[in-house]
């Protein structure tokens, strides 16, 4: 157990250098940081003397390992449109990231599971199919028409929730959550839902696939021969079988949901970090996008790792496997 980990520890410090090297290539490449920070009436000279007290003029390797040394500190300078430093922006738009992001993942499982199970089950039935089809519209709709058609029919004609923003929030030390007022729970309904249709979907159509596959096995055709009800197949043998692959794609989505929340951030202006880093990319705030690419990365790093372990815990055919691996070595 302890060397898998270690393994995954190693890979995951091996992405994060190369998504820091991509980070770190947007400051040295992308314009000159210089220009960002100082006015035209600035000399030649004092630009000069600035690009050396920055370090700007150090070697290429010297610069990358003093910008991840900073990076592993939270510290990517300061944003060149707010002129303030980037961790306080980063630490004031995580919240509603995050709250939308578990929200939907959360929906998307609540719903996804269930609908997914029922279509396998009964595959031959009206509602079955009536969710199969709902479930290709989710896939085939882009996000952001979905987010727009929700305010056209909730928030502009039938005017039940509101159509932007994240309504009133409650600060809780440096967290703010809109889940404590009405008018912020009413607020996440719509971007929510559209940012865990897809998601949805996806879980459904595992699930029934996978819960198919399962059905077809011969422990399945087994315990139907001993005489066991359909509910205990079903439910104590089938399905949890069905849940361990379902947990690995489950576990990486909750990584993409965070990162394309942009879409829906930006559909809905949700002060999220989506919309932080729409507004960085229009404005060439470099440190901003450095930030947010690094932190998107630390996520999926982080998820990805959780979801390795649960997956070893869970399956005890991988232990075997490794088990089996030791043996003959």
């Amino acid at each position: 157990m302890l060397a898998f980990v270690l393994r995954r520890l190693a890979q995951a410090l091996l992405v994060m250098l190369t998504v820091g090297l991509i980070a770190f290539a947007l400051f040295r490449y992308v314009g000159d940081p210089i220009n960002n920070l100082v006015g035209q009436e600035t000399s030649l000279a004092e630009r000069e003397a600035l690009r050396e007290r920055l370090g700007l003029n150090d070697p290429f390797f010297v610069q990358y390992a003093r910008f991840l040394a900073n990076a592993a500190r939270g510290d990517f300078g300061f944003s060149y449109i707010y002129r303030r430093p980037v961790a306080e922006l980063i630490a004031e738009r995580l919240p509603a990231t995050l709250e939308l992001s578990f929200a939907a993942a959360l929906l998307a499982l609540l719903v996804g599971i269930p609908m997914g199970v029922y279509t396998a089950l009964r595959r031959r039935g009206v509602l079955a199919q009536g969710f199969m089809m709902v479930s290709l519209v989710g896939v085939s709709i882009p996000t952001f028409l979905i987010g727009i058609l929700l305010i056209l029919v909730f928030g502009v004609l039938l005017r039940w929730l509101p159509t932007f923003g994240r309504g009133e929030v409650v600060e809780l030390g440096w967290w703010t959550t809109g889940l404590l007022t009405v008018s912020g729970l009413k607020a996440l309904i719509m971007p929510a839902v559209t940012l865990a249709l897809f998601q949805m979907t996806l879980i459904m159509r595992l699930v029934r696939a996978e819960m198919l596959e399962v059905l077809r096995t011969d422990y399945i055709r087994f315990a139907r021969a001993r005489g066991l009800k359909s509910r205990t197949i079903h439910f104590g043998h089938a399905l949890k079988n069905t849940l361990v692959p379902v947990m690995t794609i489950t576990g990486l989505q909750l990584g993409s949901i965070i990162a394309f929340a942009i879409i829906t951030e930006s559909v809905f202006q949700w002060p999220g970090m989506g919309l932080l880093f729409v507004q960085a990319i229009n404005e060439v705030d470099i440190p901003v996008m450095a930030a947010y690419l690094m932190l998107i990365a630390l996520f999926f790093v982080i998820i990805n790792l959780v979801v390795d372990i649960l997956y070893y815990l869970v399956d005890p055919r991988l232990r075997a496997d490794r088990a089996v691996a030791h043996g003959h070595g």
